[in-house]
């Protein structure tokens, strides 16, 4: 691994890639990013890369696969990234002066000391010719934080005219500045990673529009089940992760009898009723509003009910900044790692100390 600085330019151009635990697609985002007396980006270019069936069980089954199977698959999933980044930047024909990667989380158990994402930093550096900034979790962790979230730093930068920004991903995490002026965030609970397995059981990739969750009934046992897991009286930092769906969320929704259609209102339900609590005193600000970002935002049921448990005005932007804002997040992370500048707040993961997280590999 090399470490260097990009010298203070004023403006960087910059791909950004994210796979979210959904596993709906690689996003790819290029991005302008200029900073004069604060920081300005531009979404330049866009294209989520879906992934095919090999590819979803292959990424989803990872976490149960040893050391030297886990680095395979990250070398195999590196060359998946790069040749679709060159593919990208050839169609588009771009000029970007690096490729900031989240890379794919496989394990995530800070507590544990542990969290890995894979798709090799090295790898992508070398097929691309071009420097890439990549793991940027695990030295937060290593300073006892819980390496997430991570996009904070660009809700702080980017888009302070929001009380709140709310992405609903394969989990919803919320991001705001407290009555203290310090940014704090952290997981609510699981969205895509339960709503399109459930969707899935049905033959269905997800629930368009929120169509199928529309037509169910709630069930107020599983609701109530599902409401009382302890993770949700923990108080933050925290963070979730694939395992703790597996060991905790999954079974009570397995055990339940009623149908699928059913279950997916339900949990939605029970989506809204943690976000609403959430949000509780959160802020000091009186017109609050909340930026709602990530593929959850398209479930118009899951927004409806999410309108009816918060008291503050849900923002929807335009479908580039729903789809594309947590790849460019991460570009923007591997801005201010090429300039040594904090990307990571101690105030949202709980670490020792703020830093500048990610690793640098030079493309040549």
């Amino acid at each position: 691994m090399y470490t260097f600085v990009v010298a203070m330019v004023k403006k960087y151009k910059v791909i950004g890639l994210m796979s979210g635990t959904s596993l709906d697609g690689l996003d790819i985002a290029y991005c302008e990013f200029e900073k004069k007396t604060t920081w300005k980006y531009n979404i330049l270019h866009t294209e989520t890369i879906e992934y095919s069936t090999k590819w979803k069980n292959k990424l989803r089954a990872a976490y149960t696969s040893n050391t030297n199977q886990v680095e395979r698959i990250s070398n195999e999933y590196a060359g998946f990234i790069s040749n679709k980044v060159l593919k990208f930047i050839r169609n588009k024909k771009l000029n970007p002066d690096f490729i900031s990667s989240h890379g794919h989380t496989v394990f995530h158990q800070p507590k544990k000391g542990i969290t890995v994402q894979i798709g090799e930093g090295d790898v992508i550096a070398s097929k691309c010719k071009l420097p890439v900034v990549c793991d940027f979790r695990i030295g937060d962790v290593i300073l006892g934080g819980q390496g997430a979230p991570l996009v904070p730093i660009a809700d702080k930068l980017l888009f302070s005219d929001y009380t709140y920004c709310l992405n609903l991903g394969g989990f919803a995490n919320i991001s705001f500045n407290n009555s203290k002026s310090s940014r704090v965030a952290f997981d609510i609970c699981p969205v895509n990673i339960v709503m399109n397995n459930l969707a899935n059981a049905i033959g269905k990739e997800f629930d368009k529009d929120g169509h199928i969750a529309a037509k169910g009934a709630m069930d107020l046992k599983l609701l109530n089940l599902l409401n009382k897991l302890p993770f949700y009286k923990a108080k933050p930092p925290k963070s979730l992760g694939r395992e703790w769906v597996e060991f905790f969320f999954m079974p009570i929704l397995n055990s339940s009898t009623v149908s699928i259609e059913d279950k997916m209102t339900t949990v939605c339900e029970h989506i809204a009723i943690q976000i609403g609590k959430s949000l509780v005193g959160c802020s000091e600000v009186k017109s609050k509003n909340i930026l709602v970002t990530g593929g959850g935002a398209y479930n118009k049921y899951l927004i409806k009910r999410i309108k009816v448990h918060v008291r503050s005005k849900v923002v929807l932007p335009n479908n580039q900044t729903i789809q594309f804002k947590e790849a460019m997040a991460f570009a923007f992370l591997g801005v201010l790692r090429m300039r040594n500048e904090i990307n990571i707040l101690k105030s949202v993961t709980g670490a020792r100390k703020d830093s500048s997280g990610g690793k640098i590999f030079r493309g040549d």
